[in-house]
């Protein structure tokens, strides 16, 4: 059998060569001539498997080691009889810490504190569910909009959109691309979202470029519809807008779930997958050697400090949102690069906090946000 993989997807060299030939190529390289005797495809959102890769070859079964899976073209699979599956959840956590970055960045430099704050939180799938968990225990009021979930559920927990409009001081998306259809995202927010905004909020977008139309947002940060953007996805990536990019308040080359511990479990659930698929027999399949950072214990001193200063010192000590914004903006056309040569991030929970004088209230909430505690 023949697997093609990209070479971008991390730690999966070796998995497959005892029982196939394998293919490492970049995303663009994957061509139909080169998937024509494949019969499995493992890629990233950057390779469309569409009518037009497809069509002739014996593909069987395609992977993507991504949460997101847009760039499939499920209509055209199931004619062809080809089985696909995706990563979901892999990088939830990866996300969340990126949003408790910025949220944290964020109300530091514009002096608030977040526990004043109501955040609308759009599409509660994994990772806006732990978005929500991490705002409740910063403190912060969350609303929760999920029409899919809710008409499954019921609407005990979730509000209407008009609701976030009205009533919100911040409102991040975490929905998938739907072009189409009662849940369709396509331009989600467009002119008229952006007219009916009550409270003028902090706008983040860290799932699909194109739920945001990029005229709208622009005229809305320039009009001040809006109080701020942060932007980790963009239309047309990586040929990204530069006046939007001027006047976000944080923008990244979509980075928000590229820590090592979302890759490593985008690799291993599109490992597990073939395996399964194929009858490998490497159904527990798990990376090894997976990088960690020059640090993992992070000393923090609480003596006559505020809760809020210690959990944005453990949070940006893991990671820091500033210093994605600083490359992309110095270097707006490696995009791809800054992407593809992304420096080691891992979550929360490669992390001790070795506390000193800090109170039990606060490192709960520092265990609740996924770290360990070592006290002093």
């Amino acid at each position: 059998m023949k697997i093609v993989i990209d070479d971008k997807i991390p730690y999966i060299r070796g998995a497959f060569e005892p029982f196939a030939e394998v293919v490492y190529l970049p995303g663009n390289k994957t061509t139909p001539d080169v998937v024509k005797d494949a019969d499995a495809i493992v890629t990233r959102t950057r390779t469309k498997c569409n009518r037009e890769l497809l069509e002739g070859s014996k593909v069987k079964f395609i992977t993507t080691a991504t949460i997101g899976y847009d760039h499939i073209d499920t209509e055209y699979c199931k004619q062809a009889g080809i089985e696909w599956t995706n990563a979901p959840g892999c990088n939830a956590e990866s996300v969340n810490q990126y949003i408790a970055s910025a949220l944290f960045s964020y109300s530091m430099k514009n002096r608030f504190d977040l526990k004043d704050k109501t955040i609308g939180i759009v599409g509660v799938g994994h990772v806006g569910s732990k978005v929500a968990r991490l705002c409740e225990t910063i403190g912060m009021k969350v609303l929760l909009n999920d029409p899919p979930r809710e008409r499954f559920e019921g609407p005990e927990q979730f509000v209407s959109l008009e609701t976030i409009q009205k009533e919100a001081d911040i409102i991040t998306f975490h929905v998938p691309l739907n072009l189409k259809g009662e849940d369709a995202t396509f331009h989600l927010v467009d002119e008229t979202f952006l007219q009916n905004l009550n409270k003028k909020p902090l706008l983040i977008n860290s799932c699909r470029g194109e739920v945001f139309d990029s005229a709208a947002i622009k005229n809305a940060l320039k009009t001040g519809a809006v109080s701020g953007f942060i932007a980790d996805c963009w239309e047309n990536e990586p040929e990204i807008d530069l006046e939007l990019l001027e006047l976000v308040d944080y923008g990244t080359p979509h980075i928000a779930g590229y820590s090592k511990d979302g890759k490593a479990n985008g690799t291993k659930m599109s490992v597990q997958a073939i395996s399964r698929f194929f009858n490998l027999g490497i159904d527990n399949w798990e990376p090894e050697n997976v990088e960690l950072p020059e640090k993992t214990t992070i000393e923090i001193d609480g003596n006559q400090r505020r809760e809020y200063s210690i959990l944005a010192e453990a949070v940006l000590s893991t990671y820091d949102i500033e210093t994605d914004d600083e490359a992309l903006r110095e270097n707006p056309h490696l995009f791809e690069k800054l992407r593809g040569d992304y420096p080691v991030r891992r979550e929360f929970g490669s992390y001790t906090i070795k506390a000193k004088n800090i109170e039990n209230e606060t490192l709960e909430k520092l265990i609740r946000f996924g770290f360990k505690i070592k006290p002093q």
